[in-house]
């Protein structure tokens, strides 16, 4: 049987109802239909995902958040509590929607969306979060003025949305809006402009409609801008101009970066890098997220030491690694052209879970049977194999990471523990943090990868750091842990 409202919802709701007429009311119509189908809140986020940087980020974890919320709400809460809707009899006909619904009064499923979007939003930016939350308000409120749900339905509808964003920190970790902590320095030379600047562009980092030449060109009209072709190679072009450069520029994706990384410490040279990949995780952790920033920092000669790692001589900025992930790069360069990069990367991960085979490493001369070892150029946080920031870019330390395979039944506890997000919690996990790290392998070679590009096969592979931190331009306002 229904539930009835209790007698505090009807008061407020009669209340409302009783209010005189006025323009609002032809507003808060409007804006409750235009959040039908969660059409409001895509428009939204197509608005601030235009950019790249924490506007896109917002975007993504917002529209996902609205996706589950407005499932538990209208397919399982819903029928859970099977409430009465109100008396639409009493209620004053000018405000009235056209058409009124019919299912389940509680909880309300458009404040439930109007809850998670924000919520999701201020999470990633809470400036934009801000912006967001009095729409977010007026289409929960509207709810109750045009008369289709109790007060009660609209806080419960709000509190399971915000309920369910603030539930994806545990698969998807917010990253702080503080960058990593890292030394000052004054070394590097402002360009004015980009005077000096010698920067590759490879255009097909990113997304496929974006070629971010022609910003960079716009931005900095005075630097030399090497557009990369197909069978260009980057370090050969930056080699070659090291002669006229007085830094080094890269725009592109982790792997450009780490391969411009290496030219500027062969030289001793700064770097700047101009975020333009699918995730930048360096140029994040760094404090560089949109193209102002990568600017701000070169024309006022703005900079910062930073480690970098190495294996096989080869520096890498964020992380290594080997086992399943090689792998499923491999799988998912060889699928992209027919899926896309999103759809390759998730039909690579299953492909990769079903078959990989246990590895037998020595590391640093201790036999370790595992999945999946991974290296981390710094300490990452979160623990459990699913790292997404550092807090500082200068400890001196290298952060392993591994799942062992030596547990009974440990493909499936695999599966389970990454899908819940708590490989961490795992028997199977084991961290340590070194300054070298040396691996050799008792199944013959293996590969390596670096930055997310495979790399060489080999038996045995020694991790540590570079003698020199790289100098990378940053904008000297972005706060800087002590």
């Amino acid at each position: 049987m229904p539930r009835a409202p209790s007698r505090l919802d009807r008061r407020i709701y009669q209340w409302v109802q009783r209010l005189p007429p006025s323009r609002a009311d032809g507003v808060l119509r409007q804006l409750s239909k235009a959040a039908n189908h969660g059409r409001l809140w895509f428009a939204v986020a197509a608005v601030i995902g235009a950019r790249k940087g924490r506007g896109r980020l917002a975007a993504l974890r917002a529209v996902g958040s609205l996706a589950v919320s407005s499932a538990l709400s209208n397919v399982v809460a819903k029928q859970a509590f099977r409430r009465m809707r109100p008396d639409m009899a009493e209620h004053p006909v000018l405000r009235q929607l056209r058409r009124s619904p019919v299912t389940s009064s509680f909880p309300s499923g458009h404040s439930a969306s109007a809850g998670a979007f924000a919520t999701a939003v201020a999470m990633e930016s809470p400036l934009l979060g801000v912006a967001v939350a009095p729409l977010a308000a007026g289409v929960a409120y509207s709810r109750v003025h045009v008369g289709v749900h109790y007060p009660a339905d609209v806080v419960a509808g709000v509190a399971l949305g915000a309920g369910v964003a603030l539930a994806t920190r545990h698969w998807w970790p917010v990253h702080p809006a503080v960058p990593a902590r890292v030394r000052l320095t004054s070394v590097a030379p402002a360009l004015p402009d980009g005077e000096g600047l010698v920067i590759a562009v490879n255009p097909r980092s990113g997304p496929d409609d974006v070629n971010p030449a022609d910003e960079v060109r716009e931005r900095l009209p005075r630097a030399e801008v090497i557009e990369l072709g197909e069978d260009d190679n980057l370090a050969d072009l930056l080699h070659a101009a090291a002669d006229r450069a007085k830094a080094f520029g890269v725009a592109g994706g982790d792997g450009s970066v780490a391969t411009a990384a290496k030219a500027a410490l062969d030289h001793d040279l700064p770097l700047a890098v101009v975020p333009a990949g699918t995730l930048n995780h360096f140029a994040r952790d760094v404090g560089i997220e949109t193209v102002e920033a990568a600017v701000t920092a070169i024309n006022a000669g703005a900079g910062v030491a930073v480690d970098v790692a190495r294996v096989g001589g080869v520096p890498f900025l964020n992380s290594a690694s080997i086992g399943s992930y090689p792998e499923m790069v491999q799988r998912r360069e060889a699928l992209e052209p027919r899926y896309g990069k999103w759809p390759a990367l998730f039909l690579a991960a299953v492909s990769v879970l079903r078959t990989q085979v246990p590895l037998h490493l020595e590391l640093n001369g201790e036999p370790t049977k595992l999945w999946i070892l991974f290296i981390g150029n710094c300490a990452y946080t979160p623990r459990g194999l699913s790292p997404a920031w550092r807090p500082r870019l200068e400890d001196g330390l290298l952060d392993v990471q591994y799942l062992r395979a030596d547990k009974k039944f440990s493909r499936a506890r695999l599966a389970l523990t990454a899908l819940a997000a708590a490989t961490d919690k795992s028997r199977m996990y084991r961290q340590l943090e070194v300054t070298e790290l040396t691996v050799r392998s008792l199944d013959g070679p293996v590969q390596v990868a670096r930055d997310g590009e495979p790399g060489e096969e080999a038996v045995e592979f020694t991790f540590n750091k570079t003698p020199r931190r790289l100098l990378v331009y940053r904008p000297a306002e972005v706060p800087v842990g002590e």
